[in-house]
């Protein structure tokens, strides 16, 4: 039930819904009852879902950008455009980052980055962020 609980606060967290998930990956880990590589993975996967999730909402969403209920402006969506498009696809690796991460996915779609591309920098910045956070607190606890 924990690796259960861990991958559906990590798939949220990685969501434009309000959530986090590295509190519950470090209790989990200080527990020390749970395989350390198995709690990184299931973090890792779940997350990288969760943007997965921000891409095909932005991929599916452009068909809607000229209705007058759409959520953001074609201004703003060219901003984040001009933004991802002068970083380039590298700026995915800032998917983990709080407040800018989980827009840079949804633009991702929206601009139709390709899938494999997408999903290849999304699981490394992912992975890479849960290793930061966890093995510090596995070697110390």
């Amino acid at each position: 039930m924990a690796y259960f609980s861990l991958f559906l606060s990590a798939l949220l967290a990685a969501t434009l819904l309000p959530a986090q998930s590295e509190g519950l990956l470090a209790a989990l880990i200080l527990e020390g009852s749970y395989f350390f590589w198995g709690l990184i993975l299931v973090a890792s996967v779940g997350n990288t879902l969760g943007s997965v999730v921000n891409w095909w909402l932005g991929y599916h969403l452009q068909r809607f950008q000229d209705r007058r209920w759409f959520p953001f402006s074609r201004g703003s969506i060219e901003k984040a455009g001009e933004r991802l498009r002068r970083y380039g696809l590298w700026s995915l690796l800032l998917s983990w980052v709080p407040v800018i991460g989980d827009p840079i996915t949804l633009v991702a779609g929206f601009l139709r980055v390709r899938f494999w591309v997408f999903l290849g920098l999304v699981a490394l910045a992912k992975t890479a962020r849960y290793l930061v956070i966890g093995l510090p607190i596995y070697s110390w606890g």
